[in-house]
């Protein structure tokens, strides 16, 4: 994974350097020659803007340093929140005489950076800027940068290459500075087998290592921390072998630690998206237009025309086989799901694979979530990842408008799903990508969730049909599951749906809208025990035919017949959770069949719903 990431760097960060970072820099101050205030102007959107090539200061642990050049407002201009904590707000201080400091030994060599050092020694010059930053409605958080004179200081030559100077010798002179700790029971402590050399755990090459990483950002809403979060550090006594202590454990030279962190710092900011209370970044050897990117298929699919995604997605696999299409067939994708965790990077899942069959596997994954439309006249459209994971844990809100408003309606729901586990998502995403079998606990969530919504007389969920169709498809072998209706289905728990779904089109028909009808009084009885259930229900059926006009009756009696004829001896008497999963499927697709043949026929057979 780490390899991959600095592959990544490789490619598309080649400015990657240690002792530099991007950061997402909210105002740039403007400063004339003699260093007096000009202006602050806001930059990028409301977050601010990205920039490279930032300065970013090691040993920030030590307390009292300051990044160079690129700093929060707090440090720079002492822009603290009222009633600060007064150690904080010492602490702040601490920091600006150490930023001020920084500038004034980079302008003995750097000469662009003295209207900086100017500015920095005028108390009133910096009030004047608090003052403008306080009406701008600035965070002591934000980050500033510098226009000195009409230049950049960040472009200069020499301010980066006095930077690197001056870094390097204050790094060996830490090095120098550390001591043996008493009482180690190592044979050797942490500051002499660095000093010794090791091997880099991403390199292979000999060199003494860093002893602490910087920090991923951007995790903070998925469990992480807002100031980062470390991928690689030991800090507890039981991960401290060997004398070796913090990131010694996990020896790595500089830069490709650097490479590495900002690889996945660039993909969390650039091209990540939330999948419950975890973030899932993903990347290809070789970039992709969003158009061809098949993930992008199964996060939101798009809603055109019908299962448009899993005809893109098909379209592009065909594509690749028939040499159609410039894209290499040997491009691989890599896929990483994160979260945070009391300061650390936790990393929960890591996928790669050629591009070739990730697409494969996605034109599955819609293949197998197929499933008749509600009203029974076409396949429902591809469901968003989101709608899949929402259908096993969540209840959709009642919504009277048109099934397509309501869609829509569903669509906004599930991008949030605060109370989805991260596990489950994250196993989810792993059977859609890898085309692993579903979990049975899922099923029997889903299970669960679609009775409820049945006794409650809401709308089926499409996504919820179709992963209840998928689980048994991707059981393997004979599994006779279709998207629409399948009359010649083998299993009696499915015919046991369908007679339900008849007989309550029936009773709807004879009596009309009673209320609590047969769905509501019978499903769970029916789909647990369907012998005891379905039988007191057929013994009903009778005085619901003498109800009907004749041609009507017959219409009933018929397919009652058709679907009784399916069942051997008996109807079952206890069904499984498979078999409750039959039903549910069995049932949903005569329902469907039944409001499309209505709709096609003009008869007066009505779905229970």
């Amino acid at each position: 994974m780490l390899t991959e990431l600095v592959r990544y760097a490789g490619i598309y960060m080649p400015d990657s350097e240690p002792g530099f970072t991007t950061r997402t820099v909210r105002w740039l101050v403007e400063l004339d020659r003699e260093g007096r205030f000009i202006n602050v102007l806001p930059l990028g959107d409301d977050k601010g803007e990205q920039t490279p090539k930032c300065p970013e200061m090691h040993n920030m642990n030590a307390g009292g340093r300051a990044h160079f050049l690129v700093e929060t407002l707090q440090t720079v201009a002492l822009l603290c929140k009222p009633n600060e904590d007064p150690k904080k707000l010492a602490g702040s201080k601490e920091k600006h005489a150490f930023f001020k400091a920084m500038a004034r030994l980079a302008s003995v060599a750097a000469s662009s950076v003295k209207p900086l050092t100017l500015f920095l020694d005028k108390p009133e010059q910096i009030e004047q800027l608090r003052e403008r930053l306080v009406a701008e409605k600035a965070k002591p958080t934000d980050w500033l940068c510098w226009r000195l004179d009409g230049t950049d200081p960040l472009q200069q030559a020499e301010v980066l290459n006095w930077w690197r100077t001056w870094r390097e010798a204050d790094q060996k002179s830490e090095r120098r500075s550390e001591k043996p700790k008493r009482g180690n029971p190592a044979p050797q402590n942490n500051a002499e087998i660095k000093a010794s050399g090791m091997v880099c755990f991403l390199t292979g090459e000999t060199l003494a290592p860093l002893s602490t990483q910087p920090k991923i950002t951007g995790l903070s809403g998925v469990g992480g921390l807002g100031t980062g979060d470390v991928l690689a550090g030991f800090d507890k006594t039981a991960f401290c072998s060997f004398g070796l202590e913090q990131a010694s454990n996990a020896a790595m030279g500089e830069k490709p630690v650097r490479e590495y962190v900002d690889a996945l710092n660039d993909l969390i900011k650039n091209h990540s998206r939330k999948l419950a209370n975890t973030l899932v970044v993903h990347w290809f050897d070789e970039a992709l237009k969003p158009e061809e990117d098949p993930l992008d298929f199964l996060y939101e699919p798009p809603e055109l025309t019908e299962a448009v995604a899993y005809a893109s997605a098909r379209q592009i696999l065909e594509s690749l086989r028939s040499g159609q299409r410039p894209l290499p067939a040997n491009n691989r994708f890599h896929a990483l799901t994160l979260s945070g965790a009391a300061g650390r990077v936790m990393v929960r899942d890591w996928m790669e694979g050629s591009f070739e069959e990730l697409v494969a596997k996605i034109e599955q994954w819609f293949s197998d979530l197929e499933i008749v439309a509600r009203d029974g006249d076409k396949t429902a459209p591809a469901p968003k990842f989101l709608a899949v994971c929402g259908a096993i844990m969540r209840v959709l809100k009642d919504h009277p408008a048109p099934a397509p408003k309501f869609l829509a309606v569903c669509s906004a729901i599930m991008r949030d799903l605060k109370d989805l586990p991260a596990p489950t998502a994250t196993t989810l995403w792993r059977v859609a990508l890898a085309g692993l079998p579903i979990p049975r606990l899922f099923i029997a969530q889903a299970l669960a969730r679609f009775r409820a919504d049945l006794i409650k007389n809401k709308p089926f969920c499409h996504a919820r049909m179709g992963l209840m169709k998928a689980y048994f498809i991707r059981r393997g072998g004979d599994h006779n599951m279709s998207a629409y209706l399948n009359k010649e289905h083998p299993e009696p728990a499915y015919q046991c749906g369908r007679l339900l779904a008849v007989l309550a089109s029936l009773q709807r028909a004879a009596l009309g809208d009673v209320g609590a009808g047969v769905v509501q009084r019978y499903y769970v009885a029916a789909s647990q025990t369907p012998g005891l259930a379905l039988g007191r229900i057929l013994g009903n059926a009778k005085n619901h035919l003498n109800k009907l006009e004749a041609g009507l009756a017959f219409w009933y009696e018929e397919n009652i017949a058709e679907i009784m004829s399916h069942f051997k001896d008996r109807i079952p008497t206890t069904l499984d959770l498979e078999g409750q999963s039959l039903f549910a499927l069995g049932y949903y697709q005569q329902i469907a069949a039944n409001r499309a043949g209505k709709k096609n026929n003009n008869d007066d057979t009505k779905g229970a719903k």
